[in-house]
């Protein structure tokens, strides 16, 4: 991927402690902020799926929905029953 050069603000004990993280991994301080950053999207998009997802499930069945899980459990329930395999 290619590299861009950024400027970026911070306080001076944020500084410090990530330049003493690259010294101790032996990388640039750089790749300590990329670490940073791509665990910083990583858990983001992560909160922001399963806010999707709860989202979806806070939402109760409609009637057909409701019809449509009713036909799926009968149609479950005699193959289970039945002992025939899936297929």
């Amino acid at each position: 991927m290619k590299q861009v050069k950024t400027t970026i603000s911070l306080q001076g004990a944020l500084l410090e402690e990530s330049d003493s993280i690259a010294k101790e991994l032996h990388i640039p301080r750089s790749r300590v902020f990329s670490f940073a950053m791509e665990e910083f999207i990583r858990r983001y998009r992560n909160k922001k799926l399963l806010t999707q997802i709860n989202d979806a499930y806070a939402t109760p069945p409609n009637s057909d929905e409701n019809e449509n899980f009713e036909i799926m459990r009968s149609r479950q329930k005699r193959l289970a029953e039945s002992g025939d395999e899936w297929k």
